[in-house]
């Protein structure tokens, strides 16, 4: 199945989970690391069950605090 990740087209076998994709795609820090997929961010507590589907555009996000 053809799947967007961080915006470049990739192939990957069907029944992929977003666990396996972290894995697959070598997320620096998976802790810590927030997903969306098509724009919908998804709980880390999901990622072992969530299968990702023909089509879909996945991001990985990290948020970081700062300031003076």
């Amino acid at each position: 199945m053809t799947i967007t990740v961080a915006g470049n087209k990739k192939e990957y076998e069907e029944g992929l989970t977003v666990a396996e994709l972290i894995k697959v795609e070598d997320v620096e820090n998976p802790l810590y690391v927030t997903v969306t997929i098509n724009d919908d961010f998804i709980k880390s507590d999901t990622f072992e069950t969530t299968v990702l589907q023909e089509g879909d555009a996945v991001e990985f996000l990290y948020f970081m605090g700062g300031g003076c």
